[in-house]
């Protein structure tokens, strides 16, 4: 296998060209920020913004099973897709908590791809291999077999408009989830899924790596009439947030289930028996003792992953913040996390306390996703 430790996307040299403060990231050297996270985050809002999310793992599964394995991998009905459409899922263990959170392509009458988290890549495709059915019709590559893609998240209100005007096929009316394969920048072999993890319009790139360079160059040479600039993880981790879009390793994990996590959508029950189902049957007909809300500060202070929640009198801990920060489209600190379901500590408006730096800082429960943009992705 490859070694992990000092892994460069294929775009490494495009982040030291726009002076990108490099850190290390499940194994990857990835760019935190350029210009800075506020801007980068406005840039997405208000213009279009460029993500390398190559470091992602990504994995075909083939045959005549691939869509039973599929579905007894996943809480979402894959049964729904059509070829060349994308769909959000869970996948659990047994006792209901999350391996991870991916997107499922169909590409194909019996072929798939799974785009897994960066830091679960191994994990998973150990996870995933180990629940095919003995003698089944399935093939599936190894994640290292997905690195021949480099893997682009172009986002924010004029995405849409850069990448119509590189692509030999229309992407102006793919709705969300939508996939369409086309040459593009004169770079044959791309793929454009119209999904993303911002809130705003915008695809996701799949070029050959190889080329993925040259395909920067042109995109961004393009994108000079839109203000284009390239967005690093801080932003990337703002971007989501506002939208309460959960993270693996914060907000999600093996001790959370979906329903606990408000992702009740992504559990489709009726579609036959998946992995971890009895369960979460069991916690949708029982409801669950916890929920993931979303709340705002009050007062002068950013709740940070780990920081505890109190009740709104101070006598009781209900929990610990799992994302919070400061939300430059809000200009307001807001956070994440689990509380007790009862008596009232998830409703609207409910009031909670955050421990900032020792100081219980006034909070309530409030409505997400905190950011809504017109049109979304």
């Amino acid at each position: 296998m490859s070694d992990l430790k000092a892994r460069k996307t294929p775009l490494f040299e495009c982040h030291e060209e726009h002076k990108g403060r490099i850190v290390d990231f499940a194994g990857w050297q990835m760019p935190m920020q350029y210009e800075g996270i506020m801007a980068e985050h406005r840039v997405v809002r208000s213009k279009v913004g460029v993500f390398d999310v190559s470091h992602m793992g990504r994995v075909d599964v083939m045959g005549k099973d691939a869509l039973a394995t599929i579905q007894y991998w996943m809480t979402n009905d894959a049964s729904k897709l059509s070829i060349l459409e994308a769909q959000y899922t869970p996948f659990c263990y047994e006792d209901g908590g999350i391996v991870d959170d991916c997107i499922v392509y169909r590409l194909g009458e019996e072929y798939y791809m799974i785009v897994l988290n960066a830091a679960n890549r191994e994990k998973d495709y150990a996870w995933l291999s180990g629940h095919i059915a003995k003698g089944a019709d399935v093939k599936m590559t190894h994640p290292d077999e997905g690195d021949r893609w480099a893997l682009m998240a172009v986002q924010g209100p004029d995405a849409r408009k850069l990448l119509n005007s590189l692509t030999e096929k229309d992407l102006m009316n793919i709705p969300r989830n939508g996939i369409v394969l086309s040459s593009a920048a004169g770079i044959d072999g791309c793929m454009f899924a119209c999904t993303g993890y911002t809130g705003e319009d915008g695809f996701e790139a799949f070029v050959p790596a190889d080329r993925a360079v040259e395909f920067w160059h042109t995109l961004f040479k393009e994108g000079e009439q839109y203000g284009i600039a390239p967005i690093g993880l801080g932003a990337r981790d703002t971007l989501r947030m506002e939208m309460k879009y959960p993270l693996y390793g914060n907000d999600i994990d093996k001790t959370t289930t979906p329903i606990e996590a408000g992702l009740s959508w992504t559990v489709k029950l009726d579609k036959g028996d998946f992995i971890g189902r009895d369960v979460l049957a069991k916690q949708v007909e029982e409801k669950p003792s916890r929920r993931l809300i979303g709340f705002e500060l009050e007062e002068r202070g950013i709740p940070r992953h780990g920081s505890t929640i109190w009740s709104a009198d101070g006598s009781e801990k209900l929990g610990l913040v799992t994302s919070g920060g400061f939300a430059p489209s809000l200009n307001k600190a807001i956070g994440i996390g689990y509380v007790p379901a009862k008596p009232h500590f998830a409703k609207l408006g409910s009031s909670l306390q955050i421990e900032i730096r020792n100081k219980r800082i006034s909070a309530h429960v409030v409505k997400t996703p905190f950011y809504r943009s017109v049109k979304s992705s």
